[in-house]
């Protein structure tokens, strides 16, 4: 997972930024501490599962904090995890008066109640039968805007949308923005023209790490309230011009921002009393005339970009559509660093501006002719090739049998389809126009889909579909060519006593490569060492090399306010349907190898689950953060024991598929 504590904090008596210590040195009076018997007999705290045994260390006491470090902001409401090691089993550690288990190791996890302040102090504790330290550890929160209690007031973070903003005469914009119940709320703009806002009822924002990872759905509760407004204004010049918006140019590249401008204001009154903020925004009209762009992900030339374009369905959200370059599409919209693409009268995407070059102003609406169409037998795929008159965005969506190309801004001419003889792997294929503007392509394959992939030639559209390896059931590994990615580094967790997940991963992933190789499979690694490498590469490499399953090893954290005792466990996510029963082989494998809170399989959008071209998963099977777990990963028999449940997981899957599955 992305969580990246750094080893920073306190050590004995060697003061860091944010730490205050004082220290009862031998023979001195100990700091008395009530601590429940559990924390005081933790040399006996057991390993979770089937981990082994966390050993004792005894030592002198020296606490370290690995997160939050100085330099973080904790994202939490009122309650949230912090983590490190006090350099000894014996001792007795306290975070604000609350008992904190010590592992035999010296590794401690805390769930610990949150002061209000922004600047949170933490007097962290630690005593033995002979020594004792008191730390004064100041935690950051994140900055979040806190309503009062009482009083009119308007959250001006809230206002939404702010910034540049290019937008349709025709089409309304949404506005909203956060104030005191009660209210009577309006936007004035510079020319005198006012918009009242409306109540829009809601609940509180539930954190997305609550969300994702939080198994108990009482904490998605929360009371109704009125503090959110709403309204819509018609696109219209704000304040100071940022531009003519003539043809692509000014709607592509960045405006000149004005040095003097009048703002619009948000008032928010209650009787008497009125409260302002400025809403930082400037608008132009869309220019009429049809906008046209091409995406190019690397047009600084550097040739290391993967020569795709993300698209997402809100500006910021996740990844919803992936277009190559030479791709074209209209414009519709932009919002600050987002450009809104037209993919269809009803279909619309956001990408980043820096991806899309400007076509000459005065071209026509965008509208591809799709003409008749040619399947191509190969060794190990077959090709589909459909000529167009323009490269316009399309999306491939799978089901377990099928594929369905969906081809945006497009009408069909399909004449003629060849299959190019009589294929086993594609049963039929059939073209539709659901809309107007697009065009469908169906695969009806005799298999379950394995992989495919997409890419232009001039302006012919290649669609490759895999044949599914042929698997032997009784030794299903030979012959297949099987990537395998020890996740990190660049970035990566760390566990309480300083070990990197970049680390614990290579020693799995590489006890995983034996085991593949003596079963009979040809092992891919992404890296065999400690050497950072980005995750675009990694990708690349198995789709190059033409691997037949992808499986990165990696361990997990959790996002600030999310309880570690009651989440943590083993999990495994996939992109893509096709990668599920593969997911689901591993994750039941894992569980019973290790023993540990079965999480489940999830969906995620991660880059090395989104290969389109082989099954691919991406493992998370201990937590960093829990000091067995950290321990068990530092053990060659727990990486042993990580490594044979992914092995056992992989080999089921083959096994069904080698039945006919």
């Amino acid at each position: 997972m992305s969580r990246v504590p750094i080893l920073l904090g306190c050590l004995g008596l060697v003061g860091v930024a944010g730490c205050n210590l004082s220290r009862s040195a031998p023979g001195m009076q100990p700091m008395t501490v009530a601590v429940p018997d559990s924390t005081r007999e933790s040399p006996g705290v057991a390993s979770s599962g089937r981990l082994p045994p966390v050993p004792v260390v005894k030592g002198p006491i020296a606490i370290k904090v690995v997160y939050p470090a100085p330099d973080d902001r904790v994202d939490a409401r009122d309650s949230s995890f912090i983590f490190g090691s006090v350099g000894t089993g014996d001792a007795r550690l306290t975070v604000n008066g609350q008992p904190v288990t010590v592992w035999p190791n010296g590794a401690w996890i805390g769930w610990i109640a949150l002061p209000r302040d922004s600047v949170m102090r933490l007097a962290i504790s630690a005593r033995n039968t002979v020594d004792s330290i008191t730390v004064t550890y100041e935690v950051h929160r994140a900055g979040r805007f806190v309503a009062p209690e009482s009083g009119i007031w308007i959250d001006s973070t809230s206002i939404s949308p702010q910034g540049r903003i290019w937008w349709p005469a025709g089409e309304f914009l949404p506005l909203s923005v956060r104030a005191a119940e009660g209210a009577q709320v309006r936007a004035v703009l510079p020319d005198g023209r006012v918009i009242p806002f409306v109540t829009d009822p809601g609940y509180d924002d539930v954190s997305w790490g609550i969300r994702a990872f939080d198994r108990d759905t009482a904490h998605l509760v929360g009371p109704l309230k009125s503090d959110r407004y709403v309204a819509t204004m018609r696109a219209a010049p704000i304040g100071r011009s940022i531009g003519p918006v003539v043809g692509a140019g000014p709607t592509i590249l960045p405006p000149p921002v004005p040095v003097h401008d009048t703002l619009p204001v948000i008032e928010v009154i209650r009787g008497a009393d009125t409260v302002r903020a400025t809403w930082s925004i400037r608008m132009a009209v869309l220019d009429a005339l049809p906008l046209l762009i091409q995406l190019d992900d690397d047009t600084a030339r550097t040739g290391q970009t993967d020569g795709i374009t993300v698209g997402r369905a809100v500006p910021g959200g996740t990844y919803r559509w992936f277009f190559p370059t030479g791709t074209r599409a209209s414009v519709s919209g932009r919002i600050n660093n987002d450009l809104r693409l037209q993919l269809s009268r009803t279909a619309q995407s956001w990408i980043p501006v820096a991806d899309a070059q400007p076509l000459p102003a005065g071209m026509p609406p965008l509208l591809s002719v799709v003409g008749s169409a040619t399947l191509t037998p190969m060794a190990d795929r077959v090709s589909f090739r459909i000529p167009m008159s323009q490269r316009v965005p399309f999306e491939v969506n799978e089901t377990e049998h099928g594929l369905e190309l969906k081809l945006y801004s497009a009408v069909g001419d399909v004449n003629w389809i060849r299959y190019g003889g009589t294929d086993p792997l594609i049963k039929t294929i059939a073209w539709n126009q659901p809309a107007a503007d697009e065009v469908t392509l169906s695969f009806d394959l005799s298999t379950p889909v394995w992989g495919y992939r997409t890419r232009w030639q001039q302006n012919d559209l290649i669609l490759e579909i895999k044949r599914p390896p042929a698997i032997d059931a009784t030794r299903p590994f030979r012959g297949l060519r099987i990537e395998v990615d020890p996740g990190h580094p660049p970035l990566g967790a760390t566990g309480p006593t300083g070990l990197r997940e970049a680390d614990a991963n290579l020693a799995v992933a590489l006890i995983l490569r034996d085991l593949l190789q003596q079963a009979g499979a040809e092992v891919i690694m992404t890296r065999t060492t400690d050497v950072p490498v980005d995750l675009w590469p990694r990708v690349k490499l198995a789709d190059s090399m033409n691997a037949d399953l992808l499986v990165s090893i990696h361990n997990n954290a959790l996002p600030d306010g999310v309880n570690p005792f009651t989440n943590n466990g083993t999990s495994v996510f996939y992109n893509h349907p096709r990668s599920v029963p593969l997911a689901m082989e591993v994750q039941r494998a894992l569980v019973q190898s290790l023993g540990l809170r079965d999480l489940g399989v999830g969906r995620g959008d991660l880059a090395l689950v989104r290969p389109t071209w082989m099954p691919a998963i991406l493992c998370e099977g201990l937590f960093m953060m829990m000091p067995d777990q950290e321990n068990a990963l530092r053990d060659p028999e727990g990486q042993r024991l990580y490594a044979q449940g992914v092995f056992n997981g992989i080999e089921s899957f083959l096994r069904a598929r080698a039945g006919g599955h």
